[in-house]
């Protein structure tokens, strides 16, 4: 129903706004380039305390509009944004044929490795869902959301999670306690195309150069996510999990960007840093750190050194309705 077609004395929700997470992956391994031109994937994804917001609202047609965003042309608005996509899809599978009004407040970083696209499609699903009273139920989301993308349904989830096939499998992880971070933004973001299509290269630059050798190291540092990692993240040491983040990709990531690689290296052996990892295909940096107050004073020294460091903490609530109005 369009909204020209509402008739007098219905009661429609008017407005829903929608919270979602950014996320840092764990440990992400990936396999080789199979013949769908995909890598078998194994990740452990967290969210993390920087959100993206979309607040929903009634209209006949699709539209968009974003905002907290340095470059307004960084983010498409039009059927290229994921938010957009999964209104539409939402509405072709549940036979909807009004449209909706997304307003995108945006905090994760733009092509920064942190699922910010991810979260916005999470967000637009339950908002629209709300909005539409589609009555769509969480497994039905989890379909529609997979459907956009490897990392759109552990934005709809939250928490801590294993993700396995292309990601988008997913298995609630065990986990204690509260893990503080750093991120550390680069000037310009990475495509996860051009990363993946990086890593390849570095794989097969190996194997012609060492083909005994890259059997070796591929085989001692396996795709899957070792039993240890589990035990890590169990105990609720930061410092024990620290040592077991793991990102294969970003390998990809430091040859496109070798300064990502330098700043790992820099800022790693730090008072109060437990680890840092690329986050996803990056160039976002994370820095698992010890406590609040050590991960506030690592942050302040990066900002002192020119760096944009945010502070943020996990795990947190998938995407979930945060406030309606009817």
């Amino acid at each position: 129903m369009s909204i020209a077609e509402e008739r007098p004395g219905d009661e429609h929700v008017r407005r829903v706004h929608v919270r979602a997470p950014g996320k840092v992956n764990l440990f992400l391994g990936v396999g080789d380039l199979d013949e769908d031109g995909y890598h078998e994937l194994s990740t452990v994804f967290q969210a993390v305390s920087l959100y993206e917001d979309v607040v929903a609202t009634p209209a006949d047609d699709f539209t968009i509009a974003v905002s907290g965003v340095a470059d307004p042309d960084a983010v498409p608005l039009d059927d290229r944004n994921l938010a957009m996509r999964a209104a539409k899809v939402l509405a072709a599978a549940t036979g909807y044929d009004g449209g909706v009004h997304l307003d995108v407040r945006k905090s994760v970083p733009v092509a920064g490795g942190m699922g910010g696209g991810s979260a916005d499609a999470a967000a637009a699903l339950v908002a629209c869902n709300a909005l539409w009273r589609t009555g769509v139920d969480h497994n039905r989301l989890h379909e529609l959301a997979a459907r956009l993308g490897a990392d759109v349904p552990f934005a709809l989830m939250g928490g801590t999670a294993v993700g396995s096939g292309r990601g988008d499998v997913l298995t609630p992880a065990l986990s204690r306690g509260r893990y503080e971070w750093v991120l550390v933004l680069d000037d310009e973001g990475l495509s996860t195309p051009s990363v993946y299509r990086a890593f390849d290269m570095v794989m097969a630059e190996d194997l012609q150069a060492d083909p005994a050798g890259h059997a070796q190291r591929r085989s001692a540092d396996p795709v899957q996510v070792p039993p240890s990692f589990f035990e890590a993240l169990l105990s609720g040491d930061a410092f024990a999990l620290g040592q077991s983040l793991r990102n294969q990709l970003q390998a990809g990531s430091f040859r496109l960007r070798p300064q990502l690689e330098e700043l790992i290296d820099r800022v790693r052996d730090s008072v109060a840093v437990a680890g840092g990892i690329v986050s996803g295909s990056g160039p976002t940096v994370a820095f698992l750190c010890e406590s609040a107050t050590g991960a506030d004073a690592v942050a302040e020294r990066l900002r002192e050194q020119g760096r944009t460091a945010l502070r943020a903490h996990g795990p947190v609530r998938g995407a979930h309705v945060v406030s309606t109005e009817s």
